[in-house]
C-alpha cells in the first residue's frame, strides 16, 4: 500500500510540473545535488563545475558555424541491455527522416543538414566518462551516421540522461546563428533524473543556448511523466513523447520501391573518388547500401531516396561533387588516388569524363526525385490512415516539423 501511495505522489508531482506549475513557482529550484539555479549566470557556474570534474563536459575549443539555413540534429540513445529495439528503429528510420528534412526550405533556400550521435547507458563505456561516448561529432555525410548506428551494441548499464545532455551541449560545434534548428533528440527507459549530473541544470542550459531537448521515453506514457522526462523537455522547451521500443519496423512498402531499388546501381556508378580516403568512402557507401536493404525492401527504397536528394552530398571524397562545389581542382588533384582507369588521363580528358557522369547523375537523381515524391506522398496516406503508437521515427517527424516552422522553415 506505501508503494502505491508514493507512485501516486510522484506521479502527480510529475504531472504538475509537466503542466508549468513548479517551473512557475519561483524564479530559482533546488536540484536534487543541493546547486541552486538561478537564471543564466548560477546555470553557467554550475555547468562550469561539472566542466571540471568531467572531461566530456567541457566546452569544445573549436570554431562554430553560423548559418541561418542549418538544422542539426543530436541523437542521444540509451544502449543499456533493453534498448535493442530502439536501435533498431533508429536504423531503419533514419532515412524516412532525412527525407522529410530534404523537403525543407530557409527563405527559398534548400538547407544544410548535419547530424550528431551519442550512446549513454553501456557498461561497456568508461564510468569517468559517465557511461557516454559521442559516436559521432555533428557531421553531414550521412553514411557515417548509417555506419555509426550498424556498430553500436547494447550492454548494462546506468543511464545518466543529465550528463550525456549535457556532454552534447559543450563537446558538439554548435550553429551559432539564431535563426537555424539546434536540435536534441534523448531516448532512454530509466528515470530521467539519474546520475551526478542534474537534469534540470542541462537542459534549462539547452534552452539558454535556443537548443531544444525533446524526450522519448521507452515505455508507458505516465510512467515516462513520473520519472521526469516530461520535465525534462518541458525545461527544455521541447516535445515529450513515449513509444513502444520493443516494435519491429520494417518500413511501408509502396509500389515504387523496386525501381527505386534498380536506380540506386545507376547512381552509384556515377561516383568517383578521390583523394586518399576516396576507396574507403565509396566501400562504406555500398556497405550502407547492404545495411539498409538487410533492414527491409522499403527502407532501401527510402536510402535511395535520401541519396537523390541535395542533402546527400559526397564533396569529401566524390569527385563529381567536389568540382560542383569548387572543393577542388582537376589540375591540382593527386591522379594516384583515383580509380587505376583513370589516372593516366590528362585534365582535360578527366574533366570530359567528370561532367559526363555528372550528366549521368543530374538524369538519375530526377527520376529518383519524382518517384520519391510519390513514394512520400504514399507513404504519408498510410501513416494518417494507421495513425496509433509512437515509434522513434514518427516522434522525431512530429517534432521536427512543428520545431522548424516555428523557425520559419517551409516544407514542400
Amino acid at each position: 500500500m506505501k508503494k502505491l501511495l508514493m507512485l501516486f505522489v510522484v506521479s502527480t508531482f510529475a504531472m504538475l510540473t509537466a503542466h508549468g506549475l513548479y517551473a512557475k513557482t519561483s524564479s530559482t529550484t533546488k536540484p536534487a545535488d543541493g546547486k541552486v539555479l538561478a537564471g543564466d549566470t548560477s546555470l553557467r557556474k554550475t555547468m562550469d563545475d561539472y566542466a571540471r570534474q568531467y572531461p566530456n563536459l567541457r566546452l569544445i575549443d573549436d570554431k562554430c558555424p553560423h548559418d541561418y539555413k542549418l538544422v542539426q540534429l543530436a541523437l542521444l540513445l540509451d544502449t543499456s541491455n533493453s534498448m535493442d529495439g530502439l536501435i533498431g528503429q533508429a536504423k531503419s528510420q533514419l532515412w524516412r527522416i532525412v527525407n522529410e528534412l530534404a523537403r525543407a526550405h530557409k527563405e527559398g533556400k534548400d538547407i544544410l543538414l548535419e547530424v550528431a550521435l551519442y550512446e549513454y547507458g553501456n557498461n561497456d563505456l568508461s564510468p569517468m566518462s559517465g557511461y557516454i561516448r559521442q559516436v559521432t561529432p555533428f557531421t553531414r555525410d550521412l553514411d557515417r551516421i548509417s555506419e555509426a548506428l550498424f556498430t553500436l551494441d547494447t550492454n548494462g548499464g546506468s543511464e545518466y540522461c543529465g550528463h550525456v545532455i549535457g556532454s552534447s551541449l559543450n563537446r558538439l560545434r554548435w550553429n551559432t546563428s539564431g535563426e537555424g534548428l539546434k536540435m536534441i533528440f534523448i531516448a532512454g527507459n530509466e528515470p530521467f533524473s539519474q546520475g551526478s549530473v542534474n537534469y534540470e541544470a542541462a537542459c534549462r542550459w539547452a534552452a539558454e543556448r535556443d537548443i531544444v531537448v525533446n524526450t522519448i521515453y521507452c515505455g508507458d506514457y505516465r510512467t515516462g511523466i513520473a520519472t521526469y522526462w516530461q520535465h525534462g523537455a518541458m525545461l527544455g522547451g521541447g516535445s515529450y513523447f513515449s513509444i513502444d521500443s520493443d516494435r519491429v519496423l520494417k518500413g511501408i512498402s509502396t509500389p515504387y520501391d523496386d525501381d527505386l531499388i534498380m536506380l540506386n546501381d545507376r547512381i552509384n556508378k556515377t561516383y568517383v573518388p578521390y583523394g586518399k580516403q576516396g576507396q574507403e568512402n565509396l566501400a562504406r557507401q555500398a556497405e550502407q547500401d547492404v545495411n539498409a536493404a538487410k533492414q527491409s525492401a522499403a527502407v532501401s527504397a527510402g536510402r535511395v531516396t535520401t541519396k537523390g536528394s541535395k542533402l546527400y552530398k559526397a564533396s569529401d571524397w566524390d569527385l563529381v561533387d567536389a568540382l560542383e562545389d569548387k572543393q577542388v581542382s582537376v589540375d591540382k588533384l593527386e591522379k594516384k588516388y583515383l580509380p587505376e582507369e583513370l589516372q593516366e588521363m590528362t585534365d582535360e580528358e578527366l574533366n570530359t569524363y567528370v561532367k559526363k557522369k555528372k550528366r549521368e547523375r543530374d538524369e538519375v537523381k530526377q527520376q529518383i526525385a519524382e518517384l520519391g515524391r510519390k513514394r512520400d506522398a504514399y507513404i504519408l496516406k498510410k501513416e494518417k490512415e494507421a495513425a496509433g503508437e509512437e515509434t522513434l521515427g514518427s516522434a522525431v517527424l512530429k517534432t521536427l516539423r512543428t520545431q522548424a516552422r516555428a523557425k520559419n522553415f517551409t516544407f514542400e
